[in-house]
């Protein structure tokens, strides 16, 4: 009788608990149970969610520091035949986490790779939010220094989509009053913290509004956030193009500073949507 060669090797990505441990789907649950072993973000994170269900797999650490020195190995195990999952800290794996090497290297070595799908906060945040979800833009964390944070916020302001970004507790109302500075204040915001924890909110209003909120309450400063903000409408969206047009031209023959506040004064765009921007 012939040998029967073994099954092709898959990598899983499987999506974890953002928080509430019941949302590991009965699917993730079983291809961790059925895999070689588990790569994880952080061994230390992972560990407890596997010993809350009963599984007991070897993990391998692949994080930002690893990944791409590690992939190699990892895809000599899968071309080996062991089936491999990789899963973050929280959420969808390669949602402002690492793990885009690993499946690039695998799907180039044609490794099926598989998703499974489950919580992302990015999305469980939107669903919730009552702003508009037919277009949006992930921009997962904005830079840590106020002036990256304003140059990033600015070449998006004129963006007619729903801005989604995820943010840490120790910068949240610095990223608010970057927001309110770029965007104004008038701009409808969602702020949605601890989703699917025990000290879960969901705030809406103005970023002015939204600002006050998170000042006056700690306990509003405290946690993992995602901050979703409304697309520009039309007639803004048109200003700032505009502005970033005569901006271009202007700052050609003049200071930044001053080219930005004659170009914002004559298309209407808030200046900080223009200064620092090229003709791009």
């Amino acid at each position: 009788m012939p040998l029967m060669s073994p099954a092709a090797a898959i990598l899983y990505v499987v999506a974890t608990p953002i928080g509430n441990l019941g949302d590991l789907t009965p699917r993730a649950q079983a291809v961790l149970k059925s895999v070689a072993a588990i790569c994880a973000e952080d061994t230390r994170h992972t560990r407890p969610l596997l010993a809350h269900y009963g599984i007991d797999k070897p993990l391998v650490a692949l994080h930002d520091h690893n990944e791409e020195a590690l992939s190699a190995r990892i895809v000599e195990r899968l071309r080996a035949g062991e089936s491999l999952a990789l899963v973050s800290d929280a959420g969808t794996p390669l949602v402002s986490d690492p793990g885009f090497r690993l499946v690039r290297a695998a799907r180039a070595a044609g490794i099926q790779v598989s998703p499974i799908p489950g919580a992302c906060a990015a999305i469980a945040a939107l669903s919730v939010a009552g702003l508009p979800s037919d277009r949006f833009a992930f921009e997962g964390f904005l830079p840590a220094k106020s002036s990256g944070r304003r140059e990033r916020l600015a070449r998006l302001a004129g963006a007619t989509a729903t801005l989604v970004f995820y943010e840490s507790s120790h910068r949240i109302e610095e990223s608010l009053t970057d927001m309110v500075a770029v965007f104004g204040g008038e701009r409808p915001a969602v702020v949605a913290r601890e989703l699917t924890k025990l000290f879960e909110t969901v705030l809406d209003g103005t970023l002015d509004s939204l600002l006050a909120q998170v000042q006056a309450d700690p306990n509003q400063r405290k946690g993992e956030f995602v901050v979703m903000v409304q697309g520009a409408v039309d007639d803004e969206a048109a200003q700032i193009a505009e502005g970033r047009r005569l901006y271009a031209k202007l700052s050609e023959h003049l200071p930044p500073s001053t080219a930005a506040k004659l170009a914002a004064e004559l298309s209407g765009a808030p200046r900080k949507a223009l200064y620092g921007q090229s003709s791009s």
